[in-house]
């Protein structure tokens, strides 16, 4: 359960580094990301397959923590609210 959610988490952290690079260009960098673009979307493109994996051959512990993931993003939404 712990290494389904891990590498999707891992993949969305990655993601970022596209992200903020696009959006925000300006922003100076306090450290660099080795190999960028093509480390970063090979090592995002090898977790994914890794998940997608995981969740084929797998699915007794893969489906359990993307359960608890899914479970996540209502209380995400929920305490934010509380927060305002």
């Amino acid at each position: 359960m712990v290494i389904f959610g891990v590498l999707l988490f891992y993949v969305i952290t990655i993601i970022g580094i596209f992200v903020l690079r696009r959006t925000r260009p300006e922003i100076p960098r306090s450290h660099k990301a080795f190999g960028y673009p093509v480390l970063p979307a090979l090592y995002v493109l090898v977790a994914l397959s890794l998940a997608v994996l995981l969740l084929i051959y797998e699915p007794e512990y893969a489906v359990p923590g993307l359960g608890i993931i899914l479970i996540g993003i209502p209380l995400y939404f929920a305490a934010r609210k509380e927060m305002k």
